[in-house]
């Protein structure tokens, strides 16, 4: 799987390095049609093993409608420190690594914001 940045201007690994708490991690994936079951049993045992990773709070995985090849994987952390160190975590990286070519992750880190008088941080 490539790993490729969502924004050039703040790369995944700049993300990291902040210290911020808490963090939700959106990782938009395409994933080819015919690699869909592949990738979703590789996709198990990954977020079985960010599960559990401490500072893990929640995961959701979501597919576009109409036999999109399009996902998009929200994670909740407790912070980027939790996320950092599971994230580098070797065991995690040798998982990751399973995943077949053709497939392109765009992860991100975002922290809530407050918009006045329609969400809060």
């Amino acid at each position: 799987m490539k790993i490729d940045d969502l924004d050039p201007s703040t790369p995944l690994m700049s993300q990291l390095h902040e210290q911020d708490s808490p963090i939700t991690l959106i990782n938009t994936i395409i994933v080819p049609r015919e690699m869909m079951d592949e990738f979703l049993t590789v996709y198990q045992q990954d977020a079985a093993f960010m599960k559990a990773s401490p500072g893990f709070i929640s995961t959701q995985l979501h597919r576009g409608t109409a036999d999109s090849q399009v996902l998009v994987n929200v994670a909740v952390w407790e912070s980027t420190a939790a996320l950092a160190a599971a994230y580098l975590n070797p065991e995690f990286q040798a998982a990751a690594s399973k995943y077949p070519d053709g497939i392109v992750a765009y992860p991100h880190v975002f922290k809530k914001i407050p918009v006045e008088g329609v969400c809060v941080a």
